[in-house]
């Protein structure tokens, strides 16, 4: 389900954006690169470049996610886009209409792109298959597949500190067994040329495959940390949890969560990464998340920017126009 050839128009340019997976190294470096010349719009008195002015984003979230939908919206903002957003829980799907008749909907309204997040794997590409040409889909989070854009916002925030990939050994811990934002990390990292990931968690919260993308799995935290430099901390999801995969959120912390001393293990300039939102006291001490390692408030402006460079490639735009749009 990488979509990379569903992803690309006939000139090999962005289309949609659904997964990291199949992407090549230059297609994330120009996202990077992008991102890089609209990251100070948000410092403007005037907070607009006019790149999508006159075309239409719908975010179409069918699960809830208040910061991912609000960074997707003020991203087309500052694109000059106008952005239409869906409450799926109260629109027409609720009364019967079919998904399909509601994208022939809003294809009639002459929207240019859908924003899509939903709980099922592959609803993005479904929906990616069935628009209209001109329509272009971002996937904003599909089930425990893909959300392209959180790992594209990381790389971009790595890449700020750390200068380059080529280098780096990068930890990933906590439930990779349900994070589509950790598959959308690895294959990033991987793509971008890092030497060693490691993935870090209980078993009952690794994938038995996940060694097969590459990566070193280590069931102890102490001994996966040691000399990283990048640590990103990932949230419990217990609603996509079925059973006990955890005797107490109390224990988990004792032996997984990120605490000063344990953040101590890692390089001394190590950055600390979560995707939010923040389970104080279970994943990470408050300590470390507000301490001077932490930037995941970064992330989060750093989203906007990273954002705003997808939807401009996606709609057909010159990655130059951007640079002197937002300078």
């Amino acid at each position: 389900m990488n979509g990379a050839d569903l992803q690309l128009d006939a000139q090999g340019r962005l289309r949609h954006f659904l997964s990291i997976e199949g992407m090549r190294r230059t297609q994330l470096e120009e996202i990077l690169q992008l991102a890089e010349s609209f990251i100070g719009v948000g410092e403007q008195q005037v907070k607009k470049v006019p790149l999508l002015r006159g075309k239409t984003v719908v975010n179409l979230f069918f699960e809830n996610s208040t910061r991912t939908r609000t960074t997707f919206e003020l991203a087309a903002k500052r694109l000059s886009a106008d952005v239409l957003n869906m409450n799926i829980a109260t629109s027409a799907t609720s009364k019967g209409e079919s998904l399909l008749d509601m994208l022939r909907n809003l294809e009639a309204m002459n929207c240019d792109m859908f924003v899509v997040r939903h709980a099922d794997s592959g609803a993005a590409h479904f929906i990616a298959h069935h628009v209209a040409p001109h329509i272009s889909v971002i996937n904003a989070g599909d089930g425990r597949h893909a959300h392209p854009t959180q790992a594209m916002l990381d790389m971009f925030t790595i890449r700020r500190h750390k200068g380059a990939f080529h280098n780096l050994k990068v930890a990933i811990v906590g439930d990779v067994l349900h994070s589509r934002v950790a598959r959308s990390q690895i294959h990033a990292l991987s793509i971008l040329g890092t030497p060693e990931i490691r993935v870090i968690g209980p078993r009952t919260l690794v994938p038995r495959d996940i060694a097969g993308l590459g990566v070193h799995v280590h069931h102890d935290l102490a001994a996966g940390l040691e000399g990283v430099d990048v640590i990103i901390m990932l949230r419990l999801q217990r609603e996509r949890m079925q059973g006990a995969f955890l005797p107490s959120e109390e224990e988990y912390f004792q032996l997984f969560g990120l605490s000063p001393e344990k953040l101590a293990l890692a390089k001394q300039d190590a950055i600390v990464m979560h995707p939010g939102p923040i389970n104080r006291g279970v994943e990470i001490a408050s300590e470390v998340a507000d301490g001077p390692q932490s930037v995941i408030l970064e992330q989060v402006t750093n989203g906007i920017a990273v954002r705003m460079a997808v939807m401009a490639l996606v709609l057909g735009r010159h990655p130059g126009a951007g640079a002197e749009e937002a300078a």
